[in-house]
């Protein structure tokens, strides 16, 4: 007697049908399903939703942004610079030689309006100042010869000498001497500074447009020598006063120009290059840039040295000065119709107008007090009937609703059969939708075919009616 084969684990036989499963609904063809419901609250939801889609993409996206063009940003640049004006402290007149540094007329320049000068500096050794750290001392033993402090202003060499001025003392060092703090002299150079003229020459290249532009107008006569800013009626004449441009960037000029600080001029090219060259014109806006509320990094200020002889040896007058620093900032963007931005962001609107739907399918199915009926009727399953493969214009017809569909080849048994001739000439009803799941059957009340005659047999229902619709579509 032949010993039973083994029967296969009941987890290698599901895991096979859920492979089979798989594998046919991989081949499966899903297309929408039209249905009409007569919900007006549904209605309006959805209308609200398309008409604010809309809204936005032709206001926003197209109006607002200019989505149909195509953009270039960060133009090419150039900036020269040129400053006049005199002033004067209370020792010598300054001209623009002395107090704009550095005096090439780059973007970045640096006006002076203040300086703490310490005069005939020579190589020898001088107290150190107070404000280095552990400078102060009481005898010799508090300084150690060699000793190099990075802050300092020499080398040690060993010796507690008395300061400048006051009855303490400091420990001597050798370098420049005197040192800063203990003959420096401070003059204001600020008196005349507000009326100082500051040119600023711009010219910007889009090269991908290859639209140049600059923001001098374009004439021959001596109009740049009679003509400062104005917003309407000299935009090109790009001639500033400093007073003009710390008042606009919201500062107090005597506390600017005695601690210092630094100051942008914003230069803006927006140009729509859709229209004619005149509508592309500079925005100057101002503002300072330096952390002025930060105490220990507040105002602006640096030194700097002028080297001379005398009977041979070199001797230095050391200036710090304090001054207002301006930073020339060039930024902006061009844009111009393009057929293929205009394409994807009409694209994009008309997808993006398919939320309504989705929003409706998802109060429809969720929230309505028919959700299940609804959603009986929006997901169905059609079989094709079997043909061979010349049969496929059949086929076709059947799936588009253009010809008598055959019985459902789901609801026959797959062991017998069909015979191909007996398809053809038996008097074909209408297809009936194969069930999805056993939850898609409870939902509709079928009555029991083999029960007997009742109501039900003599007239079918309106759901039974609207699942046999040959084309697929289906009113409530």
């Amino acid at each position: 007697m032949a010993a039973a084969e083994p029967k296969p684990p009941a987890g290698a036989a599901a895991a096979r049908r859920l492979a089979r499963g798989c594998w046919s609904a991989f081949w499966d063809y899903e297309t929408p399903k039209v249905i009409v419901v007569k919900n007006r609250q549904l209605g309006v939801v959805y209308r609200v939703v398309q008409l604010l889609i809309l809204l936005y993409f032709v206001w926003y996206v197209f109006i607002v942004q200019k989505s149909y063009q195509d953009r270039e940003t960060g133009p090419e640049s150039s900036v020269i610079t040129k400053v006049k004006g005199i002033t004067s402290s209370e020792h010598k007149v300054w001209d623009v030689e002395e107090y704009v540094k550095p005096p090439e007329g780059g973007s970045v320049f640096s006006i002076i309006t203040r300086i703490e000068v310490t005069p005939s500096q020579t190589q020898g050794t001088c107290p150190e100042s107070v404000r280095v750290t552990n400078a102060t001392c009481d005898d010799d033993e508090d300084c150690v010869a060699g000793q190099l402090d990075m802050l300092g202003n020499g080398v040690r060499t060993g010796r507690c000498v008395p300061y400048y001025h006051g009855a303490f003392k400091t420990c001597e060092v050798s370098g420049w001497c005197p040192v800063e703090d203990g003959a420096s002299v401070s003059q204001f150079l600020g008196k005349m500074a507000p009326n100082f003229t500051i040119l600023i020459k711009n010219s910007i290249h889009y090269p991908k447009f290859r639209f140049s532009k600059g923001n001098i107008e374009n004439r021959k006569d001596s109009y740049l020598k009679h003509c400062t800013f104005d917003e309407v009626s000299h935009l090109y004449c790009p001639i500033f006063r400093l007073g003009f441009i710390v008042e606009r960037a919201g500062e107090n000029f005597t506390e600017l120009a005695l601690k210092g600080g630094v100051i942008g001029v914003i230069i803006n090219w927006d140009c729509d290059l859709d229209l004619s060259a005149s509508n592309c014109n500079p925005k100057y806006s101002f503002r300072r840039l330096d952390p002025k509320h930060v105490p220990a990094s507040s105002g602006y200020n640096f030194r700097f040295a002028k080297y001379y002889k005398i009977n041979g040896s070199t001797t230095r007058t050391l200036i710090k000065a304090y001054g207002i620093r301006i930073d020339v900032i060039v930024h902006g963007q061009a844009g111009k119709f393009s057929l293929i931005p205009t394409i994807i962001n009409l694209a994009t609107a008309l997808t993006s107008i398919g939320v309504g739907s989705f929003l409706c399918d998802w109060i429809l199915l969720t929230f309505m007090n028919k959700n299940k009926v609804y959603s009986h009727k929006k997901f169905d399953k059609v079989c094709t009937p079997r043909h061979s493969p010349a049969s496929w214009p059949v086929t076709l017809a059947l799936v588009l609703g253009q010809a008598p569909p055959p019985p459902c080849s789901c609801s026959t048994d797959p062991g017998r059969p069909q015979e191909e001739g007996q398809s053809q000439a038996r008097a074909v009803p209408p297809p009936q939708p194969c069930p999805t799941s056993a939850p898609s059957e409870q939902m509709v009340d079928i009555p029991d075919q083999g029960a007997g005659p009742g109501p039900w047999a003599s007239e079918p229902s309106q759901q039974d009616s609207a699942l046999t619709d040959p084309r697929g579509l289906a009113q409530l």
